[in-house]
Parts: C-alpha cells; structure tokens; sequence
C-alpha cells in the first residue's frame, strides 16, 4: 500500500505520548506504536516481527535515520507491511533499554543509539544493531536491505530465526543473574580501592588527561572516587599524591577543552577525540549535575577556586537552560540546530569580529584559539589554549585586565550567540537525573555560601517538591517521568536510589526532616521491591511488567549504576539511623561488585565508593540548637570543612530548653540529644558510641580530627 500525502500529514499513535522523542516522529508515515500491549497484540494477531526502534531527543545518528528512513515514504510502506514498528525512548524505558541493548550488544559486538532490532511476535530479540543508512554505506547495508532480507528470512527461516532468539534470550536471562562474586562471605577489606587507584593511575592519558582515547567520556564517578581518596579530615588540601594529580589534571583539561561550554558554562555529552576539544555537542542534565557536584568537592578538596568557579558556571547552565517553569529540570538539550550539529556554539573569525571588535577579538582569540581556519570544519570550538598570565604578558597587560576583558567579551559573545537558533530541549523531567541535580545544587548550598548558597538551596528544595509531588502516587510508587501534568512509566532502580542520594544531600545543606524522611522511604521501597535474594538489586521493582529477562546491571555507565548508588544511600542511612538491615544489604550488594571493581575501576567507580564508605570509619555528628544561633553555626562550619565523604551531619533544635515545645526527630542520630546549659551542642560519634559532648568549635575539630583516624 503506498502512502499518500494526506496519510503523510496525519498524526500516527506518538501523537498522545509526552516523551518528546516519541513526538519528533509523530508524524512520520512510518505506523509507530508505543511500547505497550496494544502493540505487543497487533504483532501477535497478524504473526509478523517487530521492528523495535529505540533512542532518545537528543540524539545526533537518531535524528538521522528518522530525516533518512522514517520520513521516507517507501520506506514506512516496507515497515507497514512487513513489521510492527515500535519507538521507545530509552530515557523512558530504561529498563527496555538495558535488556535490548544486550541483545544488541551480544549479537554484533557493540551498541548505540539508535537502537534497531527485530523480535519476535513475542519479544524476543534475533536480529539487530544501530544505525543503518538508507543505501549501503561504509560496509553497512541499506536500511530497506534490511528490511526486505528480515522479512525474507522470517517468511523462509522462521524456525530458525526463533531457536537463535531463543538462544540468545537464555544468555540475557544468566546474564541478568549477577553472582556474588569472588570470596562473596568474607569481611569487605579496602584492598580492593589501592588496587583500584593503581589501575587507574596505570591507565591514566599522561597527555590528555582522563582514561581512554576517543571517544572520551567525562569521568565524573572515577574523580568523585580520587578525591574522596584524598580528602583531609580537617579540610586542609592534601599532600601531593598520584590520585590527586589524576583527579586534578582531568578537571582541569576537561574545563580548558571544547567539551566545557567556554561562554554559557555546562558541559557536552562527551569529545569526539583524545584531548577534550571536539565534542559531541548535546548537553544532558546527568553531566551537568554530576559535573557540578565534582567540581564543587574538587574546589573543597583542594582549595583551588578555579574549580569553584566551573561549578558555579554548570550550576547555573542547569538554572539558565534547563530549569523548567514547575521547578524541575528537563532532560537535554540537543545535539543539532535545525538539523546541524553544533550548529549554536561554533564561530568563525569574521563573526567574533564583528560582535567584539578587533582589539577585543585580538584577546578572546589568542585565549580561545580562534583562527581563520578553525579547528573543526571550517570553524572554531572555544576552547582555553592560553592563561591569563600568557595573555597578559603577550599584550602587555595586567592579569586583572586581562581577566575582566575576557569576561566581558564573553558575556558579549553569549549575547550574541543566544538571538541564533536553539538547540531543541526536552522537556521531560525524570527522577533519578533531577535527583543528580537536587544533589549538585544542595551540595553547593551547603558548601558555598553567601547569596549563591541561599539562591541554590532555593532551587534544590524547589526541584524537590515538584518532583515528589509529581511523580509519587497515592499509593507510594515513585514514577520515573513527569511532563505536561502526567506521570509516565513506573519507577526503576535508579529512581529510587539517585533521588535518595539527592534528598539526602538536601537534608544536608537544609536539615529539613522531611527530605531525609522521603529519603528513607525510597531506600525503604528498594529494599522491599527490587531486592535480589542472591545479592544486590535488580534493576526492575517485582511488579514491574516482565520483560523477556529482569535486568540487573552492576556497571557504572553514563550515570552510577542504581545498585551501587543504592548501596552508598544504605551505607549513610546506616550511619544517620544505626539500623543493620541497610549496612547488611549494603554490604551484600557490594560483594557482587568487588571481584570486578579492581580491575575495572571506570565501569565500578560508585562501587569503589561505597566500598570506601563500607571498609572505613563513618563519623556521626549530631549538632542541637536553634539554626538562627551563631553559636550553630559555628559548630557546622567545622563539620563541613572540605569535602567530608565519610561524615554524616544532623541538626536540630534538640530540646525545650528556651521554652518552645520540641517535636521528636525523625532521624535517630538527633534521640535523647540536647544542649548544654541551653549552648548549641554537638556530639560525635561512630557507630552511635559517643564521646562526650561539646559546645567549643576548636575542641569539636580536635573529636572529629581523632574520630577520623
């Protein structure tokens, strides 16, 4: 049946999704279904194959098969008649994602978006891969190739095609069932992490900086790790060592390089090459947040401002771009401009002229590398190939005019750049990334300070309330996306575990109790619903829809694997609360991951650092007092000296003692606490074994400093 224009204009079953990758492709002539039973059913009743294709809105190659094959009329005739076609958003769908791209992944070696694969009625996966072009192309075969040899072989091989499926499908089922590792009923011992230092350092691109050639991902797991690593107890830097000359060589190539949004702030998805500059141009709210949360623990770690300010610069991309008017942060933003990737950020010499003149483009192009040539066809990325210092001295200047110009001229050039056309933003808000950035935004609340402190504690509690009274039911059941006023797909793993993670670094910077008890409700719902009795937890609650396996994937990817940021909640809600039942899932959950970790210590970084937070001391400090006293204050700015990853802090008003009726706590850490004759107090303790309480700043350093070693 061959499509016609008016059949061409119409809306297909996209059209009442809120995904805004399932609506890009809501008007192609292609039959999209939804991944649901009404498509399941169709394929079933008319006993042709799926066509499943999966990707996300800000996806460059996913773009690109959509303007080559899916708004190609012949191509969506093939479709229609032969397949089922159904288009999933993997941001959606995680869950889908991570068991179809196994498949993927099993049958050709490797993977990416967009994902294609061909199931069976059923769902089961016999043949698949990426992108394909629409005419053979660099060794790949034409799309509609594809198609007519899938159909072929489903009409002549069927029995075939199924006993492969079949075969494959058993591999994802035994894969899904991650074992408990090595030496799985031993004592947890930090061995694990120095080894794990020692590979990376092993590992580590003495040129470049980071891990890996190109393609090269932003690290944000891995330099968490290191600089937990190195982190003093008093807050003052450490000493020279080779975990922190990796953590801070990688930042700071990162932050010179293209990848870093030299004008708006925020970081790309990732760099094309081995040296940071190229990037892959979408820019995703899960970099952004964790990023932000790096830099700031870099800044505390070490002192350094210049990490400060980067930090400062992607936190307010997030406000700037990202913030949606509930108070929530969309997904991403896209790769492409009208189609070109990159097109909004690139520059050519002529057009830094004309906006800044020529003495002003005189600095900002020996500073940024702009040339008549460009670095990346034809154009320039800003990158920071020169210092101040450098520049200063090149144009006979001081370092402070230098730094004022620059700045000056790039706010002019972002003016500038801000009246071109936009990269599209998806606006859909998903739990586990807006929990990222409920954390980076309350980490830097609490660590900051002054009217950029109060400013990003206001937009962390904000985010908070919207997402939960947005995405939890009447019933409890966290969802995991939230757009247009609906609640979309239930809740996975990663959910539940990154927006605790987020809520508790909330509490954190505002002691608020009802961030820390939503907290714990989710940590609560993980160990209910997602619990493996082997170990761990899988991926998908235990009434979620069964799929052809239940994921379970321990692996750190773009964001921290759910089971092991779970267990770094369950580790901190152990020290807030004493309670066994979270240390021991924790640990248990651990123990499945420490056999690989070593070796592999960029996919398990979030494992090594709930390993560190397992094999070594956790200090517990609980502060009473009013929040309005000095004095209060003074006791928290000692426990929040540097970056402090193996402290948990509660704060409270404590007791009756200036004639205000005091509700219990809800965090077990602040029961029975109370001041001193009516002084803020504090107590530090480990494993809820207090010493004796103070009311003196110098002497609660000297408890924490001895609590510590």
């Amino acid at each position: 049946m061959a499509w016609t224009t008016t059949i061409e204009l119409m809306p297909n079953r996209l059209a009442g999704e809120t995904s805004p990758y399932l609506l890009q492709h809501a008007h192609n002539p292609v039959d999209w279904y939804p991944w649901g039973p009404e498509a399941l059913a169709t394929a079933r009743e008319r006993d042709v194959p799926i066509f499943l294709s999966i990707g996300y809105a800000a996806c460059h190659w996913c773009h690109v098969m959509e303007r080559e094959s899916f708004e190609d009329e012949a191509t969506a005739a093939d479709l229609r008649r032969d397949f089922v076609a159904i288009k999933v958003d993997r941001e959606e769908r995680p869950d889908l994602d991570q068991v179809y791209m196994g498949a993927v992944q099993a049958m050709t070696g490797g993977g990416g978006w967009p994902m294609s694969l061909f199931l069976t009625p059923e769902g089961r996966p016999f043949y698949g891969g990426t992108y394909f072009p629409p005419t053979p192309h660099h060794g790949l075969p034409g799309f509609r190739q594809v198609l007519a040899g899938v159909a072929e072989a489903w009409r002549e091989r069927r029995d075939e095609l199924e006993s492969s499926s079949a075969r494959l499908v058993d591999g994802l089922v035994q894969s899904s069932h991650v074992a408990a590792g090595e030496g799985a009923g031993g004592p947890l011992t930090a061995d694990g992490i120095e080894a794990a230092v020692a590979e990376l350092a092993a590992r580590f691109d003495r040129i470049h900086a980071g891990w890996g050639g190109a393609p090269k991902f932003p690290p944000a797991m891995t330099l968490e790790l290191l600089l937990g690593r190195v982190a003093t107890a008093d807050g003052s830097p450490p000493p020279p060592s080779p975990a922190l000359d990796m953590a801070c060589r990688t930042l700071d190539a990162m932050a010179a390089g293209g990848i870093h949004d030299q004008l708006g702030g925020g970081f790309h998805r990732y760099a094309t090459d081995a040296r940071w500059l190229i990037p892959h141009f979408e820019q995703m709210l899960y970099d952004n947040a964790q990023l932000a949360r790096a830099y700031i623990h870099a800044w505390r770690t070490t002192g350094e401002t210049r990490y400060r300010d980067v930090a400062r610069g992607t936190l307010d991309f997030m406000a700037d771009r990202l913030l949606r008017p509930d108070g929530t942060f969309a997904a991403s933003l896209d790769a492409d401009t009208e189609g070109i990737e990159g097109a909004t950020f690139t520059w050519s010499e002529d057009e830094v002229r004309s906006v800044l003149g020529e003495d002003e483009a005189g600095l900002i192009d020996a500073a940024y590398g702009v040339s008549e040539a460009g670095n990346w066809e034809g154009r320039t990325i800003l990158s920071r190939v020169r210092s101040d210092a450098e520049i200063a001295n090149r144009f006979g200047l001081s370092v402070y005019a230098v730094a004022g110009r620059l700045a000056a001229s790039r706010a002019t050039l972002l003016a500038a750049r801000d009246r071109r056309p936009q990269p599209a933003r998806d606006d859909k808000a998903l739990a586990s990334w807006n929990g990222l950035a409920i954390g980076a935004f309350a980490d830097a609340a609490a660590l900051l300070y002054g009217p950029d402190a109060a400013r990003y504690r206001a937009i962390a509690e904000e985010a908070a309330g919207a997402l939960l009274a947005g995405l939890l039911g009447p019933d409890d059941r966290l969802r995991r996306s939230w757009k247009d006023g609906r609640a979309i797909a239930d809740g996975v793993l990663e959910d539940h575990a990154h927006l605790a993670d987020g809520l508790l670094a909330l509490y954190g910077a505002t002691f608020d109790e009802r961030w820390f008890v939503a907290a714990r409700c989710l940590a609560d719902a993980i160990l209910e619903r997602f619990a493996d009795p082997a170990g761990g937890f899988f991926d998908t609650a235990d009434d979620a829809e069964t799929l052809i396996a239940r994921p379970k994937d321990i692996q750190d990817n773009a964001i921290p694997s759910g089971g092991a940021m779970a267990a770094t909640v369950l580790l901190r809600l152990a020290a807030f609360t004493g309670e066994d039942r979270y240390r021991a899932a924790a640990e248990g959950a651990i123990r499945g991951a420490a056999a690989f970790a070593p070796r592999h210590p960029t996919f398990f970084a979030q494992w090594l650092i709930a390993l560190d937070l397992a094999t070594r001391p956790v200090v517990e400090v609980a502060i009473v007092g009013p929040s309005d006293d000095p004095a209060t204050g003074a006791l928290l700015a000692v426990v929040r000296s540097g970056h402090q990853v193996r402290r948990v802090v509660a704060a409270g008003p404590g007791d009756a003692s200036r004639g205000a009726e005091v509700a219990p706590s809800a965090i077990p850490l602040l029961a029975d606490r109370t001041t001193i004759d009516g002084r803020p107090t504090a107590y530090v303790c480990r494993g809820f074994i207090c010493r004796l309480p103070v009311t003196d700043p110098e002497a609660l350093a000297a408890q924490l400093a001895e609590a510590t070693a």
